[in-house]
């Protein structure tokens, strides 16, 4: 984690920016539904996204994370209601380089005064023009539906299961691992027969 003034973690802080991977909880294939639902639906337009059921069990904040990692940048309000491809974006986002740029774990990242609603929407304009995918290719995208979300959500929790007893072994062993580090200190690092 960074240390420092200018990088310590705040409540208000993107979590899925400090990491170096997807957010928490998202396959590759969730990745590419929510790309496409991204094209058909729009940036932001994440009810309409949840009552697609392409994404079950996804939270509106998990899908916001998700799509500033695939755009490669934390405000996605120059993005709203436009049907583009976030990975088209995040692509070119990653390879703008300039004094301008701040950037948490290779995402762009604000800095400076928020920008008025005039310049969202300049911007916002200026991205349809240049991004906005076709209508006639959004509108024929097809987003998945599993056949029985409760089956999906049960693998899920079994997933997650899975994963707590394997974080409860790591932590057991590390525990253990300091108590043998205290008792060699305890004992000058001699260690005495049993008896």
């Amino acid at each position: 984690m960074p240390t420092g003034q200018r990088n310590v973690v705040r409540s208000n802080d993107s979590a899925s920016l400090w990491n170096c991977t997807l957010s928490p909880g998202w396959t590759l294939d969730e990745v590419q539904v929510l790309r496409q639902a991204l094209m058909k639906l729009g940036v932001g337009n994440w009810m309409k996204i949840i009552e697609s059921k392409c994404l079950p069990g996804k939270t509106i904040a998990q899908m916001n994370l998700q799509t500033q990692r695939m755009l490669g940048q934390q405000s996605t309000a120059e993005f709203n209601g436009l049907h583009i491809d976030a990975l088209q974006i995040g692509e070119l986002n990653s390879k703008r380089q300039g004094p301008e740029i701040r950037r948490k774990n290779n995402c762009i990242v604000n800095t400076g005064g928020k920008l008025t609603r005039e310049e969202v929407e300049s911007r916002r304009l200026a991205h349809r023009e240049k991004f906005e995918v076709a209508q006639e290719v959004w509108s024929a995208i097809e987003l998945p539906k599993p056949d029985n979300p409760l089956i999906l959500l049960d693998k899920k929790r079994e997933e997650l299961k899975s994963l707590q007893a394997e974080l409860d072994d790591v932590v057991a062993r590390i525990a253990a691992a300091e108590q043998a580090s205290i008792s060699d200190q305890n004992t000058g690092g001699i260690k005495r027969p049993r008896e």
